[in-house]
């Protein structure tokens, strides 16, 4: 039985780097053209955003309506901002959505290893 539970445990050490590489793929290719790890002209930077307060990096212009949301950014805001943006916070200037919710979660793994 403890064979068992470490052979569990194990399995889910080696699955970790693997969903935040699988984030980092996601990022790449569908974040990384508005955003940046450290600066970005176009959108807020998002070393750093995993547990911030939303709406809060400076440097950017946000928009009213995910300023007035507010919120800090964890595992559920994340999720339902990445799911659709303009259902979280209507009038938002982010338009693209991250449907499928193994690529969100991955995304937010990924998110929270930015510093």
């Amino acid at each position: 039985m403890a064979r068992l539970a470490l052979a569990a445990v194990l399995a889910l050490s080696a699955a970790a780097p693997a969903v935040a590489q699988d984030g980092a793929q996601i990022f790449n290719s569908q974040c990384k053209m508005c955003h940046q790890a450290k600066s970005s002209p176009m959108a807020p930077a998002l070393a750093g955003v995993y547990g911030a307060k939303a709406a809060s990096r400076p440097g950017y212009k946000y928009s009213d309506a995910l300023q007035k949301k507010g919120g800090v950014w964890n595992d559920a805001n994340l999720d339902a901002w990445l799911a659709n943006p303009q259902g979280y916070a209507p009038g938002t200037k982010m338009l693209v959505r991250v449907p499928q919710p193994e690529r969100r979660k991955a995304l937010i793994a990924y998110l929270k290893t930015l510093k």
